[in-house]
């Protein structure tokens, strides 16, 4: 795997046509239960064949029960500047419920290790909307938060898919899914907990103190180029996406043998400014109101949708320039995409 996932590297360099790198991220999975060599020969040969920027964002994936001193040692000299730490809960038993390995003290412990060793940047992923819990609960789990200075907070509300552990759970009727409302009172108080711990949300699930925003996430919500690399990444390149093949062996032989080892989608005008509402609307940044006229041809400012969203208090204007969603607008950001996106006759 890691000798198809360099040659992949070497046969995709001029994919993104500029060779400057501005962020790495190392993820998709638990790559910190690999060993450390893997990690550093994948960041030798990105040197190698791009040039990374001198103060490059490049954060690895990381398990708490993965994370020994020696090996986040490792990671800093090798020059990753930023942790992502799927900690998912601070409660024992929501971790079992999970199928977590790490038990809320080894993730505390984690954290502390790294801030030790010198890591500076350091994101944790939490789950709301868990069955079984209910506002309390979550509001013990944000009130970890005050006591770790991290920098940045991933959250994300369960989602339970078929053909997975949970969405199993779900069919034969062994899972209640927690009730919308409460998962909503959870989002809030997320929203409402993180502001006054000074914390920005730039993005629906995603916060940050002292604008240590996450720019490699951020590149995918602004429309940048990337290249991904590995059974089943995604690449974009503003015209197209290219989706790797995911069972490991097939993607090893194609590579392997110089074979193409992804499919492309060509990414229509339609495709373009859909995919545009569904990520800048989500971020602080917003929709662009020049952008849609000129890219698109749509006045935003000037449609029904736009009116009815205002007035109910769902949007805020800036100076006619930019749209992003207000406090309420967040919490039924996906409704107000489809409005939006049912709206336009692109």
């Amino acid at each position: 795997m890691l000798n198809a996932m360099l040659l992949e590297i070497e046969q995709r360099a001029d994919y993104l046509e500029s060779k400057n790198i501005e962020t790495i991220y190392i993820g998709g999975g638990t790559p910190t239960a690999v060993e450390t060599e893997f990690i550093s020969k994948i960041l030798q040969k990105t040197h190698q064949l791009f040039s990374v920027s001198a103060g490059a964002e490049i954060t690895i994936e990381a398990n708490p029960d993965d994370m020994d001193e020696a090996k986040i040692l490792e990671y800093k000299q090798m020059g990753i500047n930023r942790l992502s730490i799927g900690i998912q809960s601070f409660d024992d038993q929501i971790l079992k419920y999970l199928n977590r390995v790490h038990n809320a003290q080894k993730a505390i412990d984690s954290i502390r290790k790294a801030q030790k060793i010198g890591f500076e940047n350091i994101s944790i992923d939490l789950m709301y909307g868990i069955p079984g819990t209910d506002l309390e609960n979550w509001k013990r789990q944000l009130h970890k938060l005050e006591s770790l200075d991290i920098q940045h907070l991933s959250s994300y509300c369960l989602t339970i898919e078929p053909r997975t552990l949970f969405g199993n759970y779900l069919k034969n009727k062994k899972l209640n899914p927690l009730p919308d409302e409460i998962a909503l009172d959870q989002l809030k108080a997320l929203i409402d907990h993180t502001e006054k711990l000074g914390f920005e949300q730039y993005e629906i699930s995603n916060f940050a103190k002292n604008d240590k925003i996450a720019r490699h996430n951020s590149a995918y919500w602004l429309s940048k180029k990337y290249l991904g690399v590995g059974p089943g990444a995604h690449s974009y390149n503003k015209n197209s996406r290219q989706y790797n093949i995911s069972n490991n062996n097939n993607y090893i032989y194609k590579v392997s043998n110089g074979e193409k080892c992804f499919d492309l989608e060509i990414l229509s005008k339609e495709n373009i400014f859909d995919e545009y509402i569904i990520t800048a609307l989500r971020t602080k940044w917003g929709l662009d109101v020049e952008k849609l006229k000129e890219d698109f041809n749509y006045e935003f400012l000037r449609s029904k949708v736009y009116d009815r969203l205002l007035i109910d208090g769902y949007i805020i204007n800036e100076n006619n320039t930019k749209i992003r969603l207000s406090k309420t607008g967040i919490t039924i950001a996906d409704n107000i995409i489809l409005d939006i996106l049912s709206d336009n006759d692109i």
